[in-house]
């Protein structure tokens, strides 16, 4: 979820000053216990200072899961591709569909099938990035997972316009792989529905994971990197449904667009 932090710089002294005028309307009370209250209250904004800021730099790795709105939209998400065999029929679905989806391609697939890659492109569809061979980016030292994301921005970009996304395979992540993922300038995004295709479910049980779970501003995972999947079969019952739900389809950039925008403040005296 992407929440937007708006927040005023102010100086240690405006601090201080907030604090002694807390200490002298305490009045009477001894020295002793005014110095009590003004270490209690140093820890406690203290405290409050770290966990906001806590906050705030984890937001602005743009980790995206979901988005906050009413508006009936989610966002239709492939990975693992492109697959000679899947990645064909998941285009003509959702062309027959009229829907933009959008690829998370790893880069040793687009080597193999480039065509692919061009086509969705071509179709309108949304190209990001899945890294390079789908490796465990966390368990990778700094300079390998630097190296997975430069070699698969590399060939995607060769196929499409660069990428301004990433997920990282199995949806694992450390700090390190959050800061690679920001310097190449990608928000990282995983998913709110998962209804386990890869794992083969029956094109039934496929549909039903997907239509239990969608909610307004969902980002529903599928894959079209291995052969013989359901997803194919599933995807049209899924978008014909859905849309009878008052539905629409977009792509992950679209679906950033409908974030319901909160602001934090704190010391705007």
């Amino acid at each position: 979820m992407v929440s937007q932090f708006h927040t005023k710089e102010y100086h240690n002294s405006h601090f201080y000053c907030v604090v002694f005028k807390i200490m002298d309307r305490l009045g009477g009370r001894s020295v002793k216990r005014k110095w009590q209250y003004f270490f209690s209250i140093t820890a406690f904004i203290i405290l409050v200072g770290a966990k906001i800021g806590q906050s705030i730099a984890v937001e602005e790795v743009h980790i995206v899961r979901h988005i906050d709105t009413k508006d009936k939209v989610i966002a239709l998400t492939f990975d693992d591709g492109p697959n000679v065999k899947t990645t064909p029929k998941v285009l003509e679905v959702l062309k027959e569909k009229n829907v933009k989806a959008t690829f998370f391609i790893l880069g040793e697939n687009a080597v193999e099938h480039p065509e692919l890659v061009k086509q969705a492109a071509s179709d309108g569809h949304e190209i990001a990035s899945h890294s390079y061979t789908h490796r465990h980016l966390s368990k990778m030292g700094p300079k390998d997972c630097a190296d997975e994301l430069a070699k698969a921005e590399s060939i995607i970009s060769q196929c499409a316009s660069k990428p301004r996304y990433f997920r990282p395979p199995g949806g694992l992540f450390n700090d390190n792989v959050l800061e690679e993922a920001k310097r190449h300038g990608y928000t990282t995004i995983l998913w709110s529905v998962d209804p386990h295709d890869w794992q083969s479910p029956s094109v039934s049980e496929m549909i039903k994971r997907v239509e239990d779970n969608v909610k307004p501003g969902g980002i529903v995972l599928m894959h079209d990197g291995q052969p013989n999947l359901p997803t194919p079969k599933a995807l049209g019952t899924i978008i014909e449904d859905l849309r009878a739900q008052g539905y629409s389809f977009v792509t992950i950039d679209e679906l950033l667009r409908h974030e319901e925008v909160k602001t934090t403040g704190f010391f705007n005296g």
